[in-house]
């Protein structure tokens, strides 16, 4: 067992636990949370600065998509379609791809490969009891420094900065209001800010539009307040959040799990950690390698551009697993 994130090494696994409370108490603690809200916190002794641990790594079978294209641009049209009756504004449809997992391919060796082909600001490798995910996520759910919480949702996508439509802007608008909002039920009052709007930002094959929201914790308020006001992240929901749940649970056949949850660490001692987006995010299940991409949906999304934009999220990180980076 052991986690990789930040630039941190952690082994020596000495409790595993659901409860989020715990990230309160003591000791550094890698973290996984899935989409439908599995949390899994599990404290390490030995974390130490290291270069991230290498190992066997095969490439994975063909793999299958949870929506096909036409599946995909039907949920679009209905995902518009709610839009136009005015039961969301905005939707993050998303599909999830698998593919047999070869024996003896680790999911360290995966992640070293994630490492130097397609590095993420918020890169994690975890192998904890029950799950192995590796994730190159470029996206910050949750930053801590004691009282202080900052997010940064990315919403807006293209291949250059000269790609980006003001579709993208304005659904970053709205994602960057809903944050807020979810912040403001556990910040001190008057604390919620955003001191960067719209930043273009170049990433690994694409560029995306990023935003910086921050908040001051009322006191009282701990990682569980925390996670259960901003929970699942507004930037891969949609808004509003409780609509647009429904109607993706509607659309999507599959379980998310670790793709657009939380993954990360926390340093209760210290009262520090870091949670990002679970995107750009591989997992193994059940023999399985999996791996999801999406897009977000408002009324002027154009449905084939909207399946091309989850292509272009995936084909750098494919690339990597298959050996071709």
């Amino acid at each position: 067992m052991f986690a990789h994130v930040g630039g941190m090494l952690a082994t020596g696994l000495a409790e595993v636990t659901s409860d989020p409370a715990a990230l309160d108490s003591r000791g550094w603690w890698a973290v996984v949370v899935s989409y439908e809200g599995k949390i899994t916190c599990a404290r390490f002794e030995d974390v130490r600065p290291a270069p991230h641990p290498d190992g066997p790594w095969r490439p994975p079978g063909e793999w299958r998509s949870s929506l096909d294209r036409d599946e995909y641009l039907r949920g679009v049209e209905r995902i518009r379609a709610a839009i136009a009756d005015g039961v969301v504004y905005q939707a993050n449809l998303c599909r999830v791809l698998s593919a047999p997992l070869p024996d003896g391919a680790g999911i360290a060796g995966l992640g070293a490969r994630l490492a130097r082909g397609n590095p993420g600001r918020y890169a994690m490798t975890a192998r904890l009891p029950g799950m192995a995910v590796a994730s190159a996520s470029p996206e910050l759910y949750l930053e801590r420094a004691g009282r202080v919480v900052t997010s940064r949702p990315i919403k807006g996508t293209g291949r250059t900065e000269a790609d980006l439509l003001p579709k993208d802007r304005s659904e970053n608008v709205m994602i960057v209001d809903l944050v807020r909002n979810d912040l403001g039920r556990v910040a001190a009052v008057g604390s919620v800010t955003v001191p960067e709007l719209l930043a273009a930002e170049e990433y690994p094959g694409l560029v995306h539009l990023v935003s910086t929201v921050r908040a001051e914790l009322e006191p009282g308020a701990g990682w569980p307040e925390l996670i259960d006001a901003t929970f699942p992240p507004g930037s891969v929901t949609g808004t509003p959040k409780a609509s647009a749940l429904a109607l993706l649970e509607a659309l999507e056949p599959v379980p998310r799990g670790p793709y657009c949850g939380a993954v990360g660490w926390v340093d209760a001692d210290r009262r520090r950690g870091a949670l990002a987006v679970g995107i750009r995010t591989f997992w193994a299940e059940d023999g399985l390698l999996r791996f999801g991409t999406g897009a977000g949906i408002t009324w002027g999304s154009d449905p084939l551009g909207e399946w091309d934009e989850t292509e272009l999220k995936a084909a750098r990180l494919l690339e990597v697993a298959s050996g071709e980076r």
